[in-house]
C-alpha cells in the first residue's frame, strides 16, 4: 500500500522568521539530524520527517510557531540549508522548497545524483517527486492548492516528501507527508495517519479504495477518442444534476479539456497512475472525467475528506512563551559538543544522547 503518512491543517500566517531565530534553527536542526543519523542512520530521518506529529514537535523544538503554516516552509528551509554542506557525507539530501523553488526539485535531484555519484537507476526519484505532487494536487481535490514541495532522499535511494497546499477561502494550509519505503501504489489508499483542524465538506478523493471502479472507468474514458467523450459530456449537461456535486458548466467543460483528451487518447495510459503522469492533466480535467464516470457509468467516487483530527524553546510570536535565546544557544552547544565527542569515539555517547531531556 502506498503510504502518505499524514496531513496537517495550519492557519496561514504572514511574515518571516527573524534572522536571529532562523540562524539558530539551522544550527540546531543540523545537530539534531546528525544525532539521529549517527544513532539510527539517514533512513530513520525520513521516517521521522514523514510523521506529521513528529515534524510538528520538531518545529516547536526549533522555536517556530506551533500552529502556523510557516512552520512547514521555515523548518524545511532550515533543514535544507543545514544539510547542504554535508549531504554527501551524511547520505541525506534535501531538494525543492516553496513556490519557484518547488519547481526546481527535479533539477536539484539530478544535481545530487550526479555530484554524489549515485546509481543512474535513482533517476526514478524524479518521477516519485512529480507523482506525489500530482496525487495531492489533482487526484485528491480537497480545496488546497500546492505551493510547497520538499523531497528528501538518502544515498540508498529511500525517499520522503513534505508538501503543503493553501486554501485561500478558509485561509488554512494543509500539509501532506509521504514515506517512500512502503509505497507500492501511489493511487490506492495512500494515507496511514492524517491530522487536520477540520474535515472539508466537498472533496473528490480518487485515491480512496471506494474510487477503484472510478479509476478504471476514467482510464477507459481517457483511452477513447475525444469526440466520443465530448458527446457524453454534452449529454450530461442536459441531465438534472444532483445538488450535492455543486456542478457548473465549467466543471464539465474546463478550458483545454479537448487538448488534454487528445493527448490521453494518443498516449493510451494503461492504468490510473499512468493517466496522472499525462502532461497537462490538471484537477479540472480529471474532475470532468470523474463526474462523467460517476454520472453516466455509475462508477462511484469517494467524497469523504481523508483527514482526521509539542514545545521546548518557545515560539516566534511568543506562544506558548517567547523564545529563550540563552537556552536555545545552550542546546545547540550541547548537541554540537556531543557530536564532536562522538566523532572522537567517546563510548558514553549513547548515554549522553539519552540525557537530552534534562535540558528541558
Amino acid at each position: 500500500m502506498a503510504n502518505r503518512t499524514g496531513i496537517t491543517d495550519l492557519p496561514l500566517h504572514g511574515g518571516h522568521a527573524p534572522r536571529w531565530l532562523f540562524a539558530r534553527m539551522v544550527r540546531l536542526s543540523r545537530a539534531l539530524i546528525r544525532v539521529i543519523v549517527l544513532e539510527f542512520g539517514p533512513e530513520e530521518v525520513l521516517r521521522r520527517l514523514s510523521d506529521p506529529f513528529w515534524f510538528q514537535a520538531f518545529g516547536c523544538v526549533l522555536g517556530f510557531d506551533w500552529h502556523s503554516s510557516g512552520l512547514t516552509t521555515t523548518v524545511c528551509g532550515a533543514l535544507k540549508e543545514a544539510l547542504r554542506p554535508m549531504s554527501a557525507e551524511m547520505g541525506l539530501f534535501v531538494c525543492g522548497g516553496k513556490a519557484r523553488a518547488s519547481r526546481r526539485t527535479p533539477e536539484e535531484i539530478r544535481f545530487w545524483l550526479e555530484n554524489a555519484a549515485l546509481p543512474s537507476s535513482f533517476s526514478s526519484l524524479v518521477e516519485a517527486s512529480r507523482l506525489a505532487a500530482k496525487v495531492d494536487n489533482t487526484a485528491l481535490q480537497d480545496g488546497y492548492q500546492l505551493y510547497h514541495h520538499v523531497f528528501f532522499f538518502t544515498a540508498s535511494g529511500k525517499w520522503a516528501v513534505i508538501q503543503q497546499g493553501m486554501n485561500t477561502t478558509s485561509r488554512y494550509a494543509r500539509r501532506y507527508h509521504w514515506l517512500g519505503e512502503r509505497v507500492e501504489s501511489f493511487v490506492l489508499e495512500p494515507h496511514a495517519g492524517i491530522a487536520a483542524v477540520k474535515k472539508e465538506k466537498e472533496v473528490l478523493n480518487l485515491v480512496a479504495r471506494e474510487s477503484q471502479s472510478a479509476q478504471k472507468a476514467i482510464t477507459n474514458l481517457a483511452q477513447q477518442h475525444p469526440d466520443e467523450i465530448w458527446r457524453e459530456l454534452e449529454r450530461v449537461t442536459r441531465l438534472v444534476l444532483p445538488s450535492r456535486h455543486s456542478l457548473t458548466e465549467a466543471d464539465l467543460h474546463p478550458r483545454g479539456l479537448r487538448k488534454v483528451l487528445l493527448r490521453t487518447y494518443e498516449e493510451a495510459p494503461r492504468n490510473f497512475e499512468d493517466l496522472l503522469k499525462v502532461e497537462g492533466l490538471g484537477p479540472k480535467s480529471l474532475r470532468a472525467l470523474a463526474l462523467l464516470s460517476e454520472l453516466v457509468y455509475q462508477a462511484p467516487v469517494a467524497r469523504q475528506d481523508p483527514a482526521r483530527f509539542a514545545f521546548a524553546h518557545g515560539g516566534k510570536d511568543g506562544h506558548p512563551f517567547p523564545v529563550d535565546r540563552r537556552l536555545y544557544d545552550q542546546t545547540i552547544a550541547y548537541l554540537e559538543d556531543l557530536l564532536c565527542k562522538a566523532r572522537l569515539g567517546i563510548t558514553e555517547k549513547n548515554q549522553a544522547f539519552r540525557r537530552l531531556h534534562q535540558l528541558f
